[in-house]
């Protein structure tokens, strides 16, 4: 399979931008897409449709839903579903400044630009804590069947699924903690990047061990750490041919199925939470037949 937007599989960039966009009141939402799809190549930037947009069109996206709530969850995580996502990857933060402004004057018919995010590639990939992130992603194969989804037909074929958070670190309170106490919050050695395996339950790769759930809850994270003058955190990205698996994911670490909290809720708290899905890539341009945008 090869009609997929490329960015989903690559490897993080040096540098990204997280833009959300709502559609703007009297605006031709199609127009925008008709122009959106000539411009977005799914490897420099990657697109992803809200259900709400999807709805407006009169289009039903199969899987596609807003963001979950869950009963008995013992953290609130935000809703805040958004029109459309754009993520823009590269290595120079200036080109994708330009290009924030190429996309934003592209869609203003259409589109809002409610929210941008700057991400960037800390190390060899790892969160602000110091920690690994990503360690157990599917590659290779794997990662195609985890996160790409196939023989669902023309338009959805090589479409795949996002969840997109953004979460905002005590950085403070984390790195003042002994060292010991910080891997047993992840459940991994810092030093090392090596499982625990008497770490505690609610230590956070214990609550998410994607091979522990019925069945296995497998996502390819494309998460990256974000930083202004004030805050800094992770903007968590997390691909799959459903959502079912992200949602068995977050649905444990908020203790909705047993009570326990994940500990990176000590430190770290999510201020939004968004749905997409990511359209298939038709002659190196979007495909959005499932939105009944034809070129």
């Amino acid at each position: 399979m090869s009609n997929y937007q490329t960015g989903i599989l690559a490897d993080v960039p040096k540098q990204a931008r997280y833009l959300s966009f709502s559609v703007s009141e009297n605006g031709d939402a199609r127009a925008a897409l008709q122009k959106l799809a000539d411009f977005a190549d799914g490897k420099s930037v990657v697109v992803g449709i809200g259900a709400g947009l999807a709805k407006s069109l009169n289009s039903c996206i199969v899987g596609l839903t807003s963001f979950p709530q869950f009963e008995n969850a013992r953290v609130e995580i935000p809703v805040t579903n958004a029109d459309l996502w754009c993520w823009l990857r590269g290595d120079d933060r200036g080109i994708l400044v330009h290009h924030t402004h190429e996309l934003v004057n592209l869609l203003a018919g259409g589109f809002v630009c409610e929210q941008i995010i700057d991400g960037f590639r800390f190390d060899i990939g790892r969160d602000l804590t110091g920690y690994e992130d990503g360690t157990e992603n599917p590659v290779d194969d794997l990662a195609v069947q985890a996160a790409i989804l196939g023989n669902a037909g023309e338009g959805l074929d090589g479409s795949s699924f996002v969840a997109v958070q953004q979460w905002v670190h005590n950085l403070d309170d984390f790195l003042s903690r002994p060292e010991t106490e910080q891997d047993d919050t992840i459940g991994r050695r810092k030093s090392d990047n090596e499982e625990i395996d008497d770490a505690p339950e609610t230590a956070h790769v214990k609550r998410t061990a994607q091979e522990d759930f019925d069945p296995e809850a497998f996502i390819l994270r494309r998460s990256m750490p974000w930083a202004d003058a004030a805050h800094e955190g992770l903007v968590f990205v997390a691909f799959g041919h459903s959502f079912n698996a992200f949602h068995a994911l977050l649905k444990r670490m908020v203790g909705a199925d047993d009570g326990q909290v994940d500990a990176l809720f000590s430190f770290t708290t999510p201020v939004t939470g968004s749905y997409f899905w990511c359209p298939p890539i038709l002659d190196g341009k979007l495909d959005l037949r499932a939105l009944g945008i034809n070129r």
